[in-house]
């Protein structure tokens, strides 16, 4: 017997969002789309999973990602020094568990985060509809704080968009475009208020042409590790909405760039 399978639809916008895969000590990087381990540990966090507790079941759903806003990269610089005048301590500890200073000393020291900012993303998730609806209800009412991909980085809302009886790429093609008031009048400024807008889209698929190393297999602090999945990259295009769009559709396609020189 099929068990029944339904698609958790979810809007993951905010003034930023940090989405790392690698990044580690003094430089934190953000990937431009969310990654499945972050968007995975929303769902736990929103579950009320301690983080040594077992992923099997999220680890079974199938994830998209539909870039509506694609927003705008931030560099957060800091320099760190202790006020008391001395010099930092290092990574390292002694046996007794205690920091080992810098050598030679170091007074200052810098560290850059990344951020997006003002990003819309659609993140689709299917899977057993029992399991989906839990997470609709636990995303909606959340055990714990939720954030984009960093604790500083708060969701806005609407968070939960559907629950949709659909196949995964189905959900992400027949899904509003969820970009804000402000970029859509933007894109109509620069594209003359097309009928359409075509968004790239990122799919879990095990014939996929690339992979993303963003799998986890535990968030216990001590224990953290990831696997890789395969992905496979789309374009998705979807009505704008705009009142008395451009009849000619803005399809990519019918560029021709030699037209241009005369060619």
């Amino acid at each position: 017997m099929t068990t029944p399978q339904a698609t958790l639809v979810l809007r993951l916008a905010g003034p930023l969002q940090s989405w790392g895969d690698r990044s580690v000590f003094n430089r934190r990087e953000t990937r431009p789309e969310p990654t499945k381990s972050g968007i995975l540990g929303l769902l736990a966090a929103a579950s009320g999973r301690a983080r040594e507790e077992p992923l099997d079941d999220l680890l079974g759903l199938h994830l998209g990602v539909r870039v509506d806003q694609p927003g705008s990269l931030l560099r957060d610089y800091h320099t760190v020094s202790d006020y008391r005048g001395r010099p930092l301590p290092q990574a390292g500890v002694s046996a007794k568990g205690v920091q080992k200073p810098t050598s030679p000393a170091k007074h200052t020291h810098v560290t850059q985060r990344f951020y997006l900012q003002d990003a819309v993303f659609l993140a689709a998730l299917h899977g057993p509809t029992a399991l989906v609806e839990t997470l609709a209800e636990a995303v909606q009412r959340p055990a714990f704080p939720l954030a984009l991909g960093r604790r500083s980085c708060v969701p806005t809302q609407p968070l939960f968009l559907a629950v949709r009886q659909a196949p995964l790429l189905e959900a992400l093609e027949n899904e509003p475009w969820q970009a804000t008031d402000t970029a859509k009048q933007l894109y109509a400024r620069d594209r003359g208020r097309p009928a359409t807008v075509r968004l790239p889209a990122t799919v879990d698929d095990p014939n996929g042409e690339d992979s993303a190393t963003d799998v986890p297999r535990s968030f216990a602090p001590r224990e953290r590790s990831f696997t890789s999945r395969r992905i496979h990259h789309l374009w998705i295009t979807l009505p704008t909405g705009f009142s008395n769009p451009r009849s000619t559709p803005d399809n990519p396609s019918s560029h021709d760039p030699f037209a241009l020189l005369g060619w």
